[in-house]
Protein backbone atom coordinates (compact mmCIF):
# COMPACT_ATOMS: atom_id res chain seq x y z
CA UNK A 1 0.00 0.00 0.00
CA UNK A 2 1.69 3.36 -0.91
CA UNK A 3 1.09 6.55 1.07
CA UNK A 4 1.61 10.01 -0.52
CA UNK A 5 3.30 12.39 1.81
CA UNK A 6 1.10 15.79 2.99
CA UNK A 7 1.92 18.29 0.58
CA UNK A 8 3.31 20.48 3.49
CA UNK A 9 5.20 18.14 5.00
CA UNK A 10 8.25 20.14 6.57
CA UNK A 11 11.34 21.40 4.41
CA UNK A 12 13.86 18.80 3.62
CA UNK A 13 17.15 19.84 4.62
CA UNK A 14 20.87 18.99 4.81
CA UNK A 15 22.48 17.03 7.64
CA UNK A 16 24.39 20.27 8.77
CA UNK A 17 20.75 22.08 9.36
CA UNK A 18 18.74 19.42 10.48
CA UNK A 19 21.28 19.16 13.47
CA UNK A 20 21.20 22.84 13.93
CA UNK A 21 17.79 22.68 14.17
CA UNK A 22 17.35 19.46 16.53
CA UNK A 23 20.02 20.98 18.94
CA UNK A 24 17.24 24.53 19.11
CA UNK A 25 14.56 21.42 19.65
CA UNK A 26 16.27 19.76 22.33
CA UNK A 27 16.82 23.05 24.48
CA UNK A 28 13.01 22.66 24.61
CA UNK A 29 13.04 19.30 25.42
CA UNK A 30 15.77 19.64 27.90
CA UNK A 31 13.41 22.62 29.61
CA UNK A 32 10.09 19.99 29.36
CA UNK A 33 12.31 17.39 30.92
CA UNK A 34 12.98 19.72 33.94
CA UNK A 35 9.44 20.93 34.10
CA UNK A 36 8.17 17.18 34.43
CA UNK A 37 10.89 16.55 37.16
CA UNK A 38 9.48 19.25 39.18
CA UNK A 39 6.13 18.55 38.95
CA UNK A 40 6.71 15.05 40.34
CA UNK A 41 8.76 16.61 43.25
CA UNK A 42 5.64 19.10 43.99
CA UNK A 43 3.56 15.45 43.85
CA UNK A 44 5.83 13.79 46.27
CA UNK A 45 4.58 16.63 48.53
CA UNK A 46 0.69 16.70 48.35
CA UNK A 47 -1.25 15.96 51.07
CA UNK A 48 -2.37 12.53 51.56
CA UNK A 49 -5.68 11.26 52.30
CA UNK A 50 -6.56 8.77 55.20
CA UNK A 51 -8.45 5.63 53.91
CA UNK A 52 -11.27 4.93 56.28
CA UNK A 53 -12.99 2.11 54.76
CA UNK A 54 -12.29 -1.75 54.33
CA UNK A 55 -12.44 -1.92 51.19
CA UNK A 56 -12.92 -5.47 49.81
CA UNK A 57 -11.70 -6.97 46.63
CA UNK A 58 -11.96 -10.90 45.30
CA UNK A 59 -8.35 -12.44 43.75
CA UNK A 60 -7.33 -15.90 42.41
CA UNK A 61 -7.67 -17.49 45.44
CA UNK A 62 -10.96 -15.66 47.28
CA UNK A 63 -11.65 -12.76 49.05
CA UNK A 64 -8.67 -9.84 49.29
CA UNK A 65 -8.64 -6.03 50.78
CA UNK A 66 -7.01 -3.04 49.99
CA UNK A 67 -4.21 -3.81 52.19
CA UNK A 68 -3.59 -7.31 50.84
CA UNK A 69 -3.46 -5.83 47.22
CA UNK A 70 0.19 -3.83 48.32
CA UNK A 71 1.50 -7.77 48.62
CA UNK A 72 3.63 -6.49 51.13
CA UNK A 73 5.14 -3.51 49.40
CA UNK A 74 5.06 -0.29 50.68
CA UNK A 75 3.32 1.49 47.76
CA UNK A 76 0.27 0.58 45.46
CA UNK A 77 -0.85 1.95 42.15
CA UNK A 78 -4.87 0.21 41.11
CA UNK A 79 -5.61 0.65 37.69
CA UNK A 80 -9.38 0.78 36.98
CA UNK A 81 -9.46 -1.32 33.88
CA UNK A 82 -13.11 -1.69 32.13
CA UNK A 83 -14.19 -4.85 31.80
CA UNK A 84 -17.69 -6.27 32.88
CA UNK A 85 -21.30 -6.78 31.59
CA UNK A 86 -22.46 -3.57 29.43
CA UNK A 87 -18.69 -2.39 28.12
CA UNK A 88 -18.09 -2.75 24.52
CA UNK A 89 -16.52 -5.93 23.86
CA UNK A 90 -17.95 -8.12 26.55
CA UNK A 91 -17.40 -10.83 27.34
CA UNK A 92 -14.27 -11.39 25.26
CA UNK A 93 -12.51 -8.16 25.33
CA UNK A 94 -12.27 -5.70 28.04
CA UNK A 95 -12.74 -1.61 27.10
CA UNK A 96 -10.75 -1.15 24.15
CA UNK A 97 -8.99 1.89 25.53
CA UNK A 98 -7.98 0.06 28.96
CA UNK A 99 -6.74 -3.17 27.36
CA UNK A 100 -4.26 -0.69 25.38
CA UNK A 101 -3.54 1.05 28.42
CA UNK A 102 -2.17 -2.89 29.54
CA UNK A 103 -0.66 -3.77 26.51
CA UNK A 104 1.62 -0.76 27.75
CA UNK A 105 2.12 -2.45 31.06
CA UNK A 106 6.09 -3.21 31.24
CA UNK A 107 7.88 -5.42 33.04
CA UNK A 108 6.68 -5.07 37.17
CA UNK A 109 9.99 -6.87 38.46
CA UNK A 110 11.47 -3.43 38.31
CA UNK A 111 9.07 -1.18 39.73
CA UNK A 112 8.78 -4.06 42.57
CA UNK A 113 12.09 -3.16 43.36
CA UNK A 114 11.20 0.37 44.23
CA UNK A 115 8.69 -1.68 46.86
CA UNK A 116 6.21 -0.28 44.55
CA UNK A 117 3.07 -3.07 43.69
CA UNK A 118 1.07 -2.15 40.43
CA UNK A 119 -2.40 -4.14 40.14
CA UNK A 120 -5.80 -3.88 38.01
CA UNK A 121 -9.08 -3.88 39.02
CA UNK A 122 -13.08 -4.73 37.39
CA UNK A 123 -15.94 -5.36 38.45
CA UNK A 124 -15.75 -8.80 36.19
CA UNK A 125 -16.11 -12.10 38.08
CA UNK A 126 -12.68 -13.85 38.24
CA UNK A 127 -13.20 -16.44 35.91
CA UNK A 128 -13.41 -13.92 33.00
CA UNK A 129 -10.38 -11.97 34.17
CA UNK A 130 -8.41 -15.48 34.42
CA UNK A 131 -9.52 -16.05 30.99
CA UNK A 132 -9.08 -12.51 29.18
CA UNK A 133 -5.76 -12.34 30.90
CA UNK A 134 -4.59 -16.11 28.95
CA UNK A 135 -6.21 -14.84 25.99
CA UNK A 136 -4.02 -11.15 25.91
CA UNK A 137 -1.01 -12.25 27.46
CA UNK A 138 -1.68 -10.16 30.52
CA UNK A 139 -0.34 -13.06 32.84
CA UNK A 140 1.74 -10.55 34.56
CA UNK A 141 -0.76 -8.21 35.90
CA UNK A 142 -2.61 -9.22 39.54
CA UNK A 143 -6.28 -8.28 38.52
CA UNK A 144 -8.81 -8.23 41.24
CA UNK A 145 -13.04 -7.69 41.14
CA UNK A 146 -14.07 -5.14 42.92
CA UNK A 147 -17.22 -5.73 45.02
CA UNK A 148 -17.99 -2.40 46.35
CA UNK A 149 -17.81 1.03 46.27
CA UNK A 150 -14.45 1.19 45.64
CA UNK A 151 -14.34 2.89 41.84
CA UNK A 152 -16.79 5.71 42.94
CA UNK A 153 -15.52 6.22 45.82
CA UNK A 154 -12.15 7.03 44.05
CA UNK A 155 -13.61 8.52 41.04
CA UNK A 156 -13.30 5.56 38.68
CA UNK A 157 -16.94 4.04 38.54
CA UNK A 158 -17.25 5.83 35.14
CA UNK A 159 -14.02 6.42 33.38
CA UNK A 160 -10.29 4.75 34.12
CA UNK A 161 -8.03 5.76 36.07
CA UNK A 162 -4.34 5.33 38.08
CA UNK A 163 -5.53 6.09 42.18
CA UNK A 164 -1.76 5.97 44.26
CA UNK A 165 -1.59 5.03 47.92
CA UNK A 166 1.28 4.14 50.47
CA UNK A 167 0.89 2.83 53.86
CA UNK A 168 2.09 3.05 57.20
CA UNK A 169 2.03 -0.92 58.81
CA UNK A 170 -1.59 -1.21 58.22
CA UNK A 171 -2.63 2.51 57.92
CA UNK A 172 -3.52 3.63 54.26
CA UNK A 173 -3.55 6.79 52.65
CA UNK A 174 -4.54 7.62 49.09
CA UNK A 175 -1.72 10.17 47.92
CA UNK A 176 -2.48 10.93 44.21
CA UNK A 177 -4.92 10.20 41.15
CA UNK A 178 -4.63 10.69 38.09
CA UNK A 179 -6.76 9.40 34.74
CA UNK A 180 -8.04 10.66 31.43
CA UNK A 181 -5.79 11.61 28.77
CA UNK A 182 -3.22 11.28 31.66
CA UNK A 183 -3.60 7.65 31.79
CA UNK A 184 -1.97 7.67 28.15
CA UNK A 185 1.39 7.54 28.87
CA UNK A 186 1.06 5.20 31.75
CA UNK A 187 2.73 1.71 31.05
CA UNK A 188 6.69 2.29 31.98
CA UNK A 189 8.73 2.30 34.91
CA UNK A 190 9.46 5.34 35.20
CA UNK A 191 6.05 6.55 34.51
CA UNK A 192 4.84 4.41 37.46
CA UNK A 193 7.23 5.81 39.59
CA UNK A 194 7.06 10.02 39.22
CA UNK A 195 3.11 9.08 40.16
CA UNK A 196 4.06 7.84 43.62
CA UNK A 197 4.92 9.56 47.04
CA UNK A 198 8.23 8.40 46.73
CA UNK A 199 9.44 8.97 43.57
CA UNK A 200 11.85 7.37 41.88
CA UNK A 201 14.05 7.30 44.82
CA UNK A 202 17.65 8.18 43.22
CA UNK A 203 19.55 10.74 44.84
CA UNK A 204 18.98 13.42 41.94
CA UNK A 205 15.43 14.02 42.97
CA UNK A 206 13.93 16.59 44.99
CA UNK A 207 12.42 14.96 47.81
CA UNK A 208 11.91 15.24 51.44
CA UNK A 209 14.24 14.67 53.61
CA UNK A 210 14.57 11.68 54.98
CA UNK A 211 12.80 9.88 51.62
CA UNK A 212 14.57 6.21 50.24
CA UNK A 213 17.41 7.55 48.03
CA UNK A 214 20.94 5.72 45.97
CA UNK A 215 22.50 6.54 42.87
CA UNK A 216 20.82 6.06 39.97
CA UNK A 217 21.79 3.41 37.10
CA UNK A 218 23.49 1.09 40.14
CA UNK A 219 20.34 -0.61 41.33
CA UNK A 220 19.51 -1.02 38.15
CA UNK A 221 19.39 -5.35 36.89
CA UNK A 222 18.00 -7.74 34.52
CA UNK A 223 14.81 -8.61 35.57
CA UNK A 224 15.69 -11.83 36.42
CA UNK A 225 18.59 -11.39 38.46
CA UNK A 226 17.46 -9.63 41.58
CA UNK A 227 17.26 -11.97 43.73
CA UNK A 228 20.41 -13.68 42.52
CA UNK A 229 21.98 -10.22 42.94
CA UNK A 230 20.69 -8.58 45.58
CA UNK A 231 23.29 -6.20 45.78
CA UNK A 232 24.71 -3.50 43.42
CA UNK A 233 27.19 -5.37 41.51
CA UNK A 234 30.60 -3.21 41.60
CA UNK A 235 31.54 -4.02 37.83
CA UNK A 236 28.36 -2.79 36.75
CA UNK A 237 29.19 0.18 39.26
CA UNK A 238 31.90 0.98 37.83
CA UNK A 239 30.95 0.78 33.78
CA UNK A 240 28.19 2.83 34.56
CA UNK A 241 29.71 5.32 36.64
CA UNK A 242 32.54 5.82 33.15
CA UNK A 243 29.11 6.22 30.94
CA UNK A 244 27.42 8.95 33.39
CA UNK A 245 30.78 10.60 33.26
CA UNK A 246 30.83 10.44 29.45
CA UNK A 247 27.26 11.40 29.41
CA UNK A 248 27.95 14.60 31.48
CA UNK A 249 30.82 15.76 29.95
CA UNK A 250 30.40 19.35 28.51
CA UNK A 251 32.17 18.72 25.71
CA UNK A 252 30.53 15.33 24.26
CA UNK A 253 27.77 16.43 22.03
CA UNK A 254 24.27 17.41 23.67
CA UNK A 255 21.90 14.45 24.52
CA UNK A 256 18.14 14.48 25.26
Amino acid sequence: MQHDLPANHPPIVSPEAWREARAAMLIKEKAHVRARDALAAERRRMPWMAIEKDYRFEGPDGPVSLLDLFAGRRQLIVYRAFFEPGVFGWPDHACRGCSMVADQVSNLTHLHQRDTTLVYASRAPQPDIARLKARMGWGQIPWYTITDAFDADFGVDEWHGHNVFIRDGDAIFRTYFIDNRGDEAMGTLWSYLDLTPLGRQEIWEDSPEGYPQDRPYKWWNWHDNYVAEPAVDATWAEISDAGEAAFRDPAAPPKA
